[in-house]
């Protein structure tokens, strides 16, 4: 008798630590994407920095719930959560020092910053950047939501995933922990 995708799914834990991996990566990116393209709030460069942590978590996580229902080796799982993790600690470092930014605590990229004076070298050249040019300052935070930014949420959110992810691979080293006979 054939097995429903789901069954398959809920026997597999390494299956389900992926899939909700890649549904909290997933929902992230949809509401970054949601916040600039419906609500009109334009990413600065950190901001689209910040997504590529998830432009690799979505994809693997994805081809790790495969591969976990497949049975595929523990140590491939094991070093797929591992450089999930490892993505989600450095966006995660990445939204800590956005959000340093923000507050004002450090100067942030001079691209985003609103220091002119070292993107030209002359009045004539300014004039000509500032009437090219649309930069969206990383500085000040277009949106807040219970008093943190967009870059302030991607420490926890980062956090949380670097820690299932962590979990998982964990799990997946002890003997009979994630993989099922």
């Amino acid at each position: 008798m054939k097995q429903s995708l789901v069954s398959r799914l809920c026997r597999e834990p390494a299956a389900v630590a992926a899939l909700a991996l890649f549904a909290l990566s997933a929902a992230t990116l949809a509401g970054a994407w949601f916040f600039q393209l419906v609500v009109k709030l334009p990413p600065c460069p950190l901001c689209l920095e910040e997504r590529i942590a998830y432009h690799v978590i979505i994809p693997l996580s994805l081809l790790m719930t495969i591969a976990a229902v497949v049975h595929a080796p523990q140590k491939l799982l094991t070093v797929g959560f591992i450089v999930i993790m490892i993505a989600a600690l450095c966006n995660a470092v990445l939204g800590g020092y956005h959000s340093g930014v923000e507050w004002h605590w450090w100067q942030g990229p001079v691209t985003c910053t609103g220091n002119p004076n070292a993107l030209v070298n002359n009045a004539g050249d300014l004039l000509a950047v500032l009437q090219s040019e649309n930069v969206v300052r990383c500085d000040q935070p277009a949106l807040k939501i219970a008093g943190l930014s967009l870059a302030a949420w991607n420490i926890p959110i980062g956090l949380a995933l670097a820690a299932l992810a962590a979990r998982s691979a964990w799990l997946l080293s002890r003997p009979g922990s994630l993989a099922t006979p």
